[in-house]
């Protein structure tokens, strides 16, 4: 990292608040020796934190006073006209003017994502932001989006998806040439319905990297880098994965209590058992990417721990500084996109009840 980075992060967001944002910063700032916090909150409260973690404010870590606060079951509409000085909304600002590179927050998914929309505004040629995270795979790893800020797509939207996925895993994993799967039933190309033929013409047509149709067993085996698809296919897709793998961990701690010979194998089975739930700790994958915004911002899962939040630190401070929002830009005008007509005035901005459900969905 050649330059300072600065992520805002909203302190009281999340199931836990300053008993994790706050130790979960002081690692990051132990970890990457260049970058610099602004701890975005309740000022007493993030004192307190810093206090029984025997640290205090230095130059590279500063608090910035936000008086309200997101609850985790609040509706958007509420956090946008009611909390104007929470420390979401407070955090997303500060990337708006400049002040901090990244914004990182565990707090209520559809609020976090009205609020940065409207604070932020679209990148030109983005008509909605999506949600991406990353899977494990057979390979490495897979991107995936969206999942589940847009349930009803057009083909053109998922085409601004690819190459904002494409951009993302050609900056931070260094791959010049990503390779993009279009999520659907079959790999035919006469396969899926009428969005995803006519996204699949326009991949084809466009400078991506288009393997063509993937299926949902193709996220595991890591048959493309980025995995495209509409907010809602990609959310079910994401749940059915996690009910997977935590009722296969179940089966598997059921089996070795069975009797006396099973737990002795348990033991021995030790160091194999704790490298395989390593390998797949989803707390080493957190931190999903609202990507097509004119900032970066990062979605922590709610429930973090303080261990899980800084990889969503780490996913922030990975994007700033490898310049992801400039290459997107770029992208899109080798694409000949046109820029989005879509304009947010708070006057007028209305989330109908069908978005509300998308965004809290993966809340």
């Amino acid at each position: 990292m050649t330059q300072a980075i600065t992520v805002a992060i909203d302190a009281m967001g999340g199931d836990h608040g300053p008993h994790v944002t706050v130790p979960a910063a002081l690692s990051a700032l132990k970890q990457h020796s260049e970058i610099h916090i602004i701890l975005v909150g309740l000022k007493e409260a993030i004192e307190a934190e810093l206090s029984a973690n025997h640290a205090e404010i230095s130059s590279r870590l500063r608090i910035h006073h936000a008086s309200q606060q997101v609850a985790m079951d609040e509706s958007p509409q509420s956090a946008l006209k009611n909390k104007k000085d929470s420390s979401m909304r407070v955090a997303i600002n500060l990337v708006k003017t400049g002040e901090a590179n990244a914004c990182v927050s565990a707090g209520n998914t559809g609020a976090l994502m009205a609020t940065a929309r409207f604070v932020l505004k679209t990148l030109p040629g983005i008509d909605r932001p999506a949600i991406a995270a990353v899977l494990p795979n057979k390979k490495g790893m897979t991107y995936m989006l969206d999942l589940g800020a847009n349930a009803d797509c057009t083909a053109e939207h998922l085409l601004q998806f690819a190459i904002m996925g494409s951009t993302l895993v050609s900056c931070v994993e260094n791959k010049p040439r990503p390779t993009i799967g279009l999520l659907n039933i079959g790999s035919e190309d006469i396969k899926g319905n009428e969005v995803v033929k006519q996204a699949g013409e326009l991949l084809r047509a466009s400078h991506l990297n288009f393997y063509g149709n993937v299926e949902g067993d193709d996220i595991f085996k890591g048959t493309t880098d980025v995995v495209v698809c509409d907010g809602f296919v990609g959310n079910v897709a994401l749940k059915t994965s996690e009910g997977l793998a935590s009722m296969m961990a179940m089966f598997l701690t059921q089996e070795f209590k069975r009797n006396v010979f099973t737990k002795l194998m348990a033991l021995a089975a030790m160091p194999v058992l704790k490298a395989f739930k390593k390998r797949l700790d989803p707390r080493r994958y957190n931190g999903a990417s609202f990507l097509g915004l004119r900032g970066i911002v990062v979605k922590s899962h709610g429930g973090a721990d303080i261990f899980s939040f800084s990889h969503a630190i780490n996913t922030a401070v990975e994007e700033s500084s490898s310049g992801v929002l400039q290459k997107i830009t770029e992208q899109l005008e080798i694409e000949h996109l046109k820029p989005s007509t879509n304009k947010l005035e708070e006057s007028t901005l209305e989330l109908s009840a069908a978005n509300t459900t998308e965004l809290k969905a993966i809340a």
